[in-house]
């Protein structure tokens, strides 16, 4: 992840950070993987599996954040160094909002299955969306961990392949619910999940803004949005 430095002890530091981050970001992924398919297949095991795995999740971030903030005790970092060890905590903050996420998917999938006719909802959209957006979490971790801001801007671009679904999901969802209003209360939970997996795209992104703010300095978080404001109101 880091240049080398003068201080063999802190390339340790940051490469330990480093591994511990790409270690949660690996069980994220394993979390939405979970996720998905138990929304697919209904199977309450893994859903419990993602439920429990939620706390591990939450003790990783806070062991984490507590070794970056040692770590800028220790060396006093500045410039770059200064900025990847803040990328990297809002990183993990990232990471755990994402787990949190698949937690959510998991839940509303237990209470889908508990009800009727579970599988009345073509759900086609949803599938596709939570397979980019788990590919897309780990694109953004490779990102990271390389400092590549070119591949980090590509998620960026991305991302919008993820809403895209997730709207044209919604639609599908309204048609259906006004058709048969007793589908209401399933139909929000398909939403939510729908939802959860946007917003793990989201802050897939996140993670991909913050190589080009280590890399470059330059904070890039609303400039891509602002953009594709303004090519909406252009069309």
């Amino acid at each position: 992840m880091p240049d080398k430095h003068l201080s063999s002890q802190f390339d340790a530091d940051l490469s330990l950070l480093s591994t511990r981050l790409l270690g949660m970001g690996g069980l994220v992924e394993s979390q939405i993987t979970h996720a998905i398919d138990a929304l697919n297949t209904f199977d309450m095991e893994l859903v419990e599996r993602v439920v429990e795995g939620e706390r591990r999740l939450n003790a990783m971030e806070i062991e984490i954040d507590e070794e970056i903030s040692n770590v800028i005790a220790r060396r006093q970092p500045a410039a770059r160094d200064l900025r990847l060890l803040m990328a990297a905590s809002k990183c993990v903050t990232n990471l755990e909002r994402a787990g949190d996420e698949a937690r959510k998917i998991a839940k509303r999938t237990r209470r889908i299955a508990m009800g009727s006719n579970a599988r009345d909802i073509n759900i086609a959209e949803i599938k596709v969306s939570g397979e980019m957006a788990s590919n897309v979490l780990r694109r953004a971790l490779d990102a990271f961990a390389r400092m590549d801001t070119t591949a980090a801007e590509q998620i960026i671009r991305d991302d919008e392949a993820i809403d895209n679904e997730f709207r044209a999901f919604v639609r599908k969802l309204v048609t259906y619910m006004m058709e048969d209003p007793r589908a209401i209360s399933k139909g929000l939970d398909y939403l939510f999940i729908a939802k959860a997996i946007e917003r793990i795209g989201d802050h897939a992104t996140n993670i991909a803004e913050s190589v080009v703010y280590v890399v470059r300095g330059t904070d890039i978080r609303h400039e891509h949005r602002k953009q594709r404001e303004h090519e909406v109101l252009r069309s």
